[in-house]
């Protein structure tokens, strides 16, 4: 994945903490063009041109700590044993290559020595007789020169080609009585020379076997992707071919963590940039024999000794996005500021990601069932651990996900029925009017105590100004469900919110199933600091989440599969993003949660709005557990006083459809008798209909009388 946050240069953005695990440790720095060392550059120092050198690091990439070390030199191994396996198993192939090289060899060799063996001359003289022999056949005399003439020439050849054979035969009738051993040695003395003369110029007697990308990367498989994608020029960097353009490594290919690091710069003249590379993730993945997601990139800037054409890389062995889920530190904690970073997750490399909130408005997309609800939950768990955090909650689905924020939220909407969009509408309304008078208060404090103008930690204690974090979930649910006067009107708001809030205090966390035009105005969604999103169909949904052209700088969305569960771009900035695996917490660890934050907020007076009255929350702290359909059907009538039989069965289905499926209205009377509830009427009028129902005074009173009391 092409992206800023993840490099082999430990670049982050400027909103995202990336901390290193001793397991992956960061890459060195590149080398930069640092000034010389001031003690020598002197115009006085006579020793200047000899002493000044740049500051540079003396180690290469690999060897510049222990683990990097240790890391390049298990690859080393793994290449080592991978050409073991590789050549070993052709062996007997190479065996029979090197019999008929040999046998060429011997050809070869024989039709050299022809000549001499055959005891052939060539000399002047024997080559002038024979042409007068050849003139003059009758010649007797001349015949009998050239053959006292031939065997002249060829006495001493005949004893010593005698000699050899002889001593050829001995040799052969030693070898077949000596050790195998020796046999096989003498054997290769003989066969090597042959099969050598028995070469041709395009002839290896070993293949030429690539190891895959996870056991060895090189420099040259770089060049030969980044030429198919067309980043180089065309053909094939030979020996031959010294102008052919390739890429310079300024570090690397090295091993670092779980997969390949290089840096490398573009050669000049080619009229490529570092962006075209980005532009190309996919093609160059393809040529590397990786997927996409193994491969991430990054531009290097100027602050890190980078230019235009300068290429931060990291290659995955394998997907690192799959696996066990990271727990959220959350699940153990007792206390926690959202002032600090909130911990997010991991990204590919394993280094932590942070992701600081105050100041901040959130957005969150992606198709339905990738965990963009359990990512967007991870925010507001962490308010839930600081007792100065005011919670609002609007959940537009109206399921179980946002349930347990009953025992914290100062106001919580469910679902997108008309009675929950008046409450969403009241609730938008109320935050407005708390804006407005935190920047009254904040305006008329002195600068020794707001010295910038905005919320501080003192001010939250000194003056009971706890931060507001606005959730809501399934926005699409309320823009569809809305007459288009309130729709814009709720569109307005939120933006105000998003625009102004953060100054007093408020941290916005929207998500959407569907952020197009339609479902989460464009004007919304431009005014978000932070983006994330799980999977999506396409490039221009993933625009839609993360911002209009992002995936052509490589935070793309699209490339995630169904199997990333949990795992999305996160944006921090105009050219900081990150692919992120969120850190897991699951329904019980969130509800668990809640009832922290609520015994939090008590010790420290904070237990306000809808929370402080909520009696199935109550019941929870006080350890009296209600009946499922008691506290169900509570939830479900939050905001009606009375509710028909058919809508309460609704949202019962819409709540938990595993439990409330095959529940009909005989069913649905059966088990709230059985709970306690005592109905004063079968029938209750909603806007002069009269129809079968329950009335929420009826179902309340069959909370334990205690909780009642306690709680009000």
């Amino acid at each position: 994945m092409t992206e800023t946050a993840a490099d082999p240069l430990g670049t982050r953005p400027p909103l995202t903490l990336v901390k290193n695990t001793p397991t992956d440790p960061a890459p060195a720095d590149p080398p930069a063009t640092d000034p010389v060392v001031e003690a020598v550059d002197r115009a006085d120092n006579p020793l200047a041109d000899w002493l000044s050198v740049p500051d540079a690091p003396v180690l290469p990439a690999w060897a510049r700590s222990a683990a990097s070390i240790k890391s390049n030199a298990a690859a080393f191994g793994r290449l080592t044993w991978w050409h073991t396996q590789y050549h070993g198993f052709r062996v007997p192939k190479y065996l029979v290559k090197t019999v008929l090289l040999a046998a060429r060899g011997f050809f070869r060799a024989t039709m050299g020595l022809w000549p001499t063996l055959s005891a052939q001359d060539h000399t002047a003289t024997v080559k002038a007789l024979r042409a007068q022999v050849k003139a003059r056949p009758e010649d007797v005399d001349l015949a009998t020169r050239l053959q006292m003439a031939h065997f002249e020439r060829t006495r001493t050849r005949r004893w010593r080609f005698g000699a050899a054979a002889a001593g050829v035969a001995a040799a052969a009738v030693g070898i077949a009585l000596a050790d195998p051993v020796l046999q096989a040695g003498i054997a290769g003395a003989v066969v090597t020379p042959l099969a050598y003369l028995g070469r041709g110029k395009e002839t290896h007697l070993l293949d030429q076997g690539a190891p895959p990308l996870r056991v060895d990367m090189s420099a040259q498989q770089l060049n030969d992707a980044l030429r198919a994608a067309g980043l180089l020029k065309s053909g094939r960097a030979t020996e031959d071919e010294k102008d052919a353009p390739r890429v310079s490594c300024s570090m690397g290919p090295v091993r670092d963590g779980r997969g390949w690091a290089v840096i490398f710069d573009l050669p000049r003249g080619g009229g490529k940039t570092a962006s075209d590379v980005l532009a190309k993730r996919e093609v160059i993945a393809q040529e590397l024999g990786v997927d996409e997601i193994q491969v991430i990139m990054s531009r290097v800037r100027a602050s890190k000794g980078g230019n235009a054409g300068r290429v931060s890389m990291w290659v995955a062995d394998d997907d690192p996005y799959l696996g066990k889920p990271n727990p959220s530190p959350f699940a153990t904690a007792e206390r926690f500021s959202i002032w600090d970073p909130i911990p997010f997750g991991q990204d590919a490399r394993g280094n932590r990601i942070e992701v600081p909130v105050m100041w901040q408005s959130m957005f969150f997309g992606g198709l339905p069932r990738r965990g963009k609800t359990f990512t967007q939950r991870l925010m507001t768990a962490a308010g839930l651990l600081d007792a100065y955090v005011r919670h609002y909650v609007a959940d537009g689905k109206g399921g179980a996900d946002w349930m347990p924020m009953r025992a914290v939220a100062h106001r919580l909407v469910m679902g997108a029925e008309d009675d929950a969009i008046e409450a969403l509408k009241a609730m938008l309304a109320e935050l407005l009017v708390e804006m407005e008078r935190r920047f009254a208060i904040l305006r008329e404090l002195p600068t020794s105590i707001c010295p910038e103008g905005k919320l501080t930690p003192e001010i939250v204690q000194r003056y009971n100004l706890p931060v507001i974090f606005v959730t809501i979930d399934e926005l699409q649910e309320y823009f569809t469900a809305m007459e288009r006067e309130d729709r814009e009107q709720v569109i307005n708001d939120l933006c105000r919110i998003a625009r102004r809030g953060p100054a007093a205090g408020f941290v916005s966390n929207f998500a959407s199933q569907r952020p197009d035009a339609d479902s989460v105005p464009t004007k919304l969604r431009e005014i978000i600091t932070l983006r994330y999103s799980t999977q999506v169909v396409d490039r221009a949904s993933s625009d839609m989440v993360l911002g209009k052209g992002k995936a052509a700088q490589g935070a793309d969305a699209s490339v995630l599969s169904e199997d990333h569960v949990g795992t999305g771009v996160l944006v921090t900035g105009p050219a900081s993003y990150v692919t992120v695996r969120a850190d897991y917490l699951d329904g019980t660890g969130f509800a668990t949660l809640c009832q922290k934050g609520r015994a939090l907020r008590q010790a420290a007076g904070q237990l306000t709005g809808d929370a402080a009255g909520d009696v199935t929350a109550a019941a929870d702290a006080s350890g009296v557990k209600l009946p499922p359909i008691l506290s169900d059907a509570l939830e479900v009538m939050r905001h009606s006083p009375r509710m028909f039989t058919t809508d309460l069965l609704a949202g019962l289905v819409n709540l938990d459809e595993d439990v409330y499926g095959d529940f009909n209205a005989e069913k649905l009377a059966a088990g709230l008798e059985a709970a306690g509830v005592k109905r004063t009427s079968k029938q209750v009028k909603i806007s002069g209909t009269n129809a079968a129902g329950y009335q929420r005074r009826d179902i309340e009173a069959a909370v334990p009388a205690e909780i009642l009391l306690a709680h009000g």
